[in-house]
């Protein structure tokens, strides 16, 4: 029986990858994750501006739909929504955990008793109330669900909530 002897020196040695190969393999790698985390920041604040831009051309628009959107929860009970009065006030922010724009616009909410509720006859029924009305951008467009921050102006409600949105700088 013969006995089959091998030694690494019998062996030939695995090909190698030239250092200059693997070195511009890592640059391009380096190079393009950068690429891409440049373009979705870009891309990112071209949106913040097309949409900020979308929302201050179209405010009057979106108020409406605020106020028509409020009317429609029933909230406060025994209260319906008489008027608002807006304020030039307008804070951009966007959501921390969705990234999520939002626009916060400050109004003066008035509001009537509903004949036969709870509130008739309450005297405060008539006071003026200060808010911040609340509109998000998704899908490239503006919407509110008629939702308001109340007692909170727009800068108000972003401190208060600052650990769920970041305010975006003024432009």
């Amino acid at each position: 029986m013969a006995c089959l002897w091998l030694s690494f020196a019998d062996m030939s040695p695995l090909p190698t990858v030239p250092s200059a190969l693997i070195g511009a393999a890592i640059v391009v790698v380096v190079v393009g994750s950068g690429w891409l985390i440049a373009r979705a920041y870009l891309g990112r604040e071209r949106e913040t501006a097309t949409a900020r831009s979308a929302f201050l051309m179209k405010r009057p628009e979106f108020e409406t739909m605020f106020f028509w959107a409020a009317c429609a929860t029933g909230k406060p009970r025994g209260l319906r929504w008489k008027a608002c009065e807006w304020s030039d006030c307008v804070e951009f922010a966007r959501e921390k955990q969705t990234g999520n724009l939002a626009a916060l616009v400050g109004v003066t909410i008035q509001f009537e008793a509903i004949e036969g509720g709870d509130m008739e006859g309450v005297p405060a029924v008539g006071n003026l109330r200060n808010a911040s009305a609340v509109f998000f951008y998704h899908k490239g467009r503006w919407h509110t669900l008629g939702r308001a921050v109340f007692n909170l102006n727009p800068d108000e409600a972003l401190r208060h909530f600052a650990a769920h949105y970041e305010r975006l700088p003024a432009t």
